[in-house]
């Protein structure tokens, strides 16, 4: 499966794709802000193409213009979410390479999640989770429309070891729906003033 949006291609992550992977996913301000360590080769990252990054729903972030995979988003459906959610409901999981901060790729391409849950996929809610202070990622989801629900004290963060503070946010289908509808009101307004 290959998804497309103004500046994006999302698709399935190849093996091929390691060094570029790993150029990116070797910052200790990436992974570990996310809950996971920073890649230490290219064979590590070639591993984790194979063993992670390979799951259904789980896309490589490439530029169009240049072809290149800058960061990895995807959807975690049911029980392969790590919040435990009904089979209906999905988690969204995103990252970029620090390069790209800033530039509005992120949301371009949870935006898309998004849509892939609710008119693809059928699902009722799209969840996702940052850990505290990780201020880049709770923009993410404001911007697309999650909204917060609690913060769990005590996670453990499997993969590095560490107990942190998760704040969860979430977006309905009505809602998603809602937002949906606002945005092509606004174009047609926008539309009509330019046309007077």
């Amino acid at each position: 499966m290959e998804l497309e949006t103004e500046r994006l291609i999302l698709r399935p992550w190849r093996e091929d794709d390691a060094e570029s992977l790993y150029k990116y996913a070797k910052s200790e301000e990436v992974g570990p802000a996310a809950g996971w360590p920073a890649h230490r080769s290219v064979e590590e990252s070639r591993e984790i193409i194979r063993n992670i990054l390979q799951a259904d729903e789980t896309y490589a972030v490439v530029l169009k213009a240049t072809g290149e995979p800058v960061g990895s988003v995807g959807l975690m459906i049911g029980a392969e979410s790590n919040i435990g959610l009904p089979v209906d409901e999905c988690e969204v999981g995103y990252w970029i390479g620090v390069p790209y901060w800033g530039q509005g790729l992120i949301p371009e391409a949870v935006r898309e999640m998004e849509r892939r849950a609710f008119e693809d996929l059928g699902m009722k809610k799209v969840w996702a989770g940052y850990f505290d202070g990780n201020e880049k990622s709770k923009r993410v989801q404001e911007k697309c429309g999650l909204r917060y629900v609690e913060t769990r004290e005590g996670v453990t963060s499997q993969l590095i070891g560490e107990v942190r503070t998760e704040h969860i946010t979430c977006i309905t289908r009505e809602e998603w729906e809602g937002r949906g509808e606002k945005r092509e009101r606004e174009k047609e307004r926008r539309g009509r003033g330019n046309s007077l």
